[in-house]
């Protein structure tokens, strides 16, 4: 089973919030004494926004279909259709060329003419395609530990194998990916050389899903998954990240890990919902997800992603519903060290919705030295919280 990088911090970029934040509960105040513990009690994981996917398994397990499931998470959505292919940068190739491992089949495009040759089976371990200091770009391949010359190309070079997978050489390992692979020099940074997969939306989806969550969950919850996913890299394709690529293929975007990350159950999903996605005011959602809701989705920068109450979030195979941390006071002072000896904790700003007035905006830190004031997702990182949807106690 492929890494569940979607049940740890969320896998997309949180949007600045809708809602104005609430101020402080008078409750959200606590002196601190010398030598004290302090509980971090909280729910949910990850910034709340759109799709909670435990509580899209919830849901799945109460018996609502995938349409209901995206329905209840994206209110305002409309059903449409997204077609075509998407671009994605491959972040683990981070040299400045392109390398391939031969396989029948093997193509190599010159991305400059448009013409295409087949690669011929010399006994090569390898083939690839590099920059040469005057800017042209060479077909070379490794045989007996030597490169050999074998093309100069016009323009940059593309691999492919008329759609059956093309195993890419990377510094750390070999992935296989659908689709073409090439080595491309983004417009705003033209000294550096990225690597894109380019590929039908259909089959991206396949290294998707299942890293963002577990293939094996109620069908149900899988192809809502399918959905969100889709939508998510239609609507990035729509706002591209560069111009050379759509998005990315980590956390930050989506995770992407091409065939290995593969899953039968998975595949099934993305069959299901083949082409179906969320649109609002004519183009693809937002379609924000992250792992836990706690019970309260968090209001985005769009008008779809709403604070509403969850009541899927919270079944017993959740570990995220509730959790909580401990430190000592001296955890807090080592990570803001000009505060001196910490007194007292003040919630300025809540997000406004659910327990305790929702999700921290805003906590300042009051020491003997200096107050310090950081916003909810620094507290979060700093400590290594699961969310911001949290209050304190101190003893």
């Amino acid at each position: 089973m492929p890494s569940l990088r979607s049940l740890l911090p969320a896998c997309v970029l949180a949007g600045a919030l809708a809602l104005t934040a609430a101020p402080a509960h008078a409750a959200d105040a606590w002196d601190v004494p010398r030598n004290a513990t302090i509980v971090l009690k909280g729910h949910g994981y990850g910034h709340g926004h759109g799709m909670s996917q435990y509580g899209a398994e919830g849901a799945a397990r109460d018996g609502l279909s995938y349409e209901e499931i995206a329905e209840f998470y994206y209110p305002k959505t409309a059903w449409g259709r997204a077609r075509g292919r998407i671009r994605v940068q491959i972040t683990g190739d981070t040299t400045d060329d392109l390398v391939v491992l031969p396989r029948p089949g093997l193509t190599v495009r010159d991305l400059g003419t448009g013409q295409s040759w087949e690669l011929p089976d010399n006994d090569a371990t390898r083939w690839r395609v590099t920059r040469l200091r005057d800017g042209r770009n060479r077909v070379t391949f490794l045989r007996d530990g030597s490169w050999r010359g074998w093309r100069m190309l016009d323009g940059l070079g593309a691999f492919s194998r008329g759609g059956d997978p093309v195993p890419l050489v990377t510094p750390s390992g070999t992935v296989a990916y659908r689709g073409t692979l090439a080595a491309l020099a983004p417009a705003d940074a033209p000294a550096a050389r990225v690597t894109v997969n380019t590929l039908r939306l259909e089959h991206y989806l396949r290294g998707v899903v299942p890293l963002e969550i577990p293939a094996l969950w109620t069908p149900a919850a899988v192809q809502a998954q399918a959905v969100a996913a889709r939508t998510y890299a239609a609507y990035e394709r729509a706002h591209p990240r560069a111009s050379v690529f759509d998005l990315c293929d980590t956390w930050s975007c989506q995770v992407y890990g091409g065939v290995p990350a593969e899953h039968s159950a998975s595949n099934d999903a993305v069959a299901q919902t083949r082409r179906r996605v969320l649109k609002h005011g004519g183009g693809p959602a937002f379609t924000q997800f992250s792992s836990s809701s706690g019970g309260w989705t968090s209001a985005g920068s769009v008008p779809y992603l709403v604070a509403k109450e969850d009541p899927y979030d919270d079944w017993k195979g959740n570990p995220h519903h509730d959790w909580k941390v401990t430190v000592a006071d001296d955890r807090i002072e080592s990570a803001w060290p000009s505060l001196g000896n910490l007194r007292r904790i003040v919630v300025v700003e809540r997000e406004g919705a659910g327990q305790w007035g929702g999700r921290v905006e805003t906590v300042r830190f009051v020491g003997s030295r200096n107050n310090v004031t950081v916003s909810g997702d620094t507290l979060r990182s700093t400590l290594g919280l699961k969310s911001t949807y949290l209050t304190f106690r101190v003893s």
